[in-house]
């Protein structure tokens, strides 16, 4: 009878190992959270995720309904997809949380983030930047002899590429409000 032999550091090809194996890969999922609008519970929420260590790409809050004094949080948020069920649970288990929607995973989404753009210069860069604000309909919100800030809304995408055009043609501050997100359709 022959002996098998397995080399240090093979894997078995089991039918018994169905698990899957961890994933490492990073993964964007857009979260968003239905909670109690009183004192305190964007900080339990903040909290869980610094207290963990994970991170948020964007984070916007706001009351969506003043007689039931419901707020919705929407946060950005990459990890593992272990590590996003993980958020997903604990976010779960926070008191004034009513509800938590990965928007990600649940279907087609609407994310749309609004950004102001302060550019300054003169001469061609000066119309340039007023062509590339047309194309990608930017509204000139202020406009001075200096400079002009514009105003764009679309997706976080969207955003970053109007930055990065803007950069070269004097771009010198930009505030952005983080995404807002609703899935699509009757549901």
């Amino acid at each position: 009878m022959a002996a098998l032999k397995i080399k240090k550091g093979s894997t078995s090809h089991s039918a018994y190992n169905l698990r899957p194996a961890f994933s490492d890969v990073q993964e964007k999922h857009t979260l968003a959270v239905l909670v109690d609008n009183e004192p305190g519970v964007l900080a339990r929420v903040i909290g869980l995720f610094s207290g963990r260590g994970y991170n948020i790409e964007s984070l916007t809050v706001a009351e969506v309904d003043h007689t039931g004094h419901h707020s919705r949080i929407t946060v950005v948020t990459t990890g593992t997809p272990q590590v996003i069920e993980q958020i997903k649970t604990q976010l779960g288990r926070i008191v004034p949380v009513h509800d938590v929607h990965d928007l990600t995973v649940e279907g087609a989404a609407v994310e749309r983030e609004l950004g102001l753009f302060k550019v300054t210069g003169e001469g061609e860069k000066r119309i340039e930047a007023l062509r590339l604000a047309e194309i990608f309909r930017a509204n000139v919100v202020d406009s001075t002899l200096e400079s002009f800030v514009f105003e764009i809304t679309g997706a976080p995408e969207k955003i970053d590429a109007f930055a990065d055009l803007m950069r070269p043609l004097g771009l010198v501050e930009v505030a952005r409000t983080g995404v807002a997100a609703l899935s699509r359709g009757s549901a």
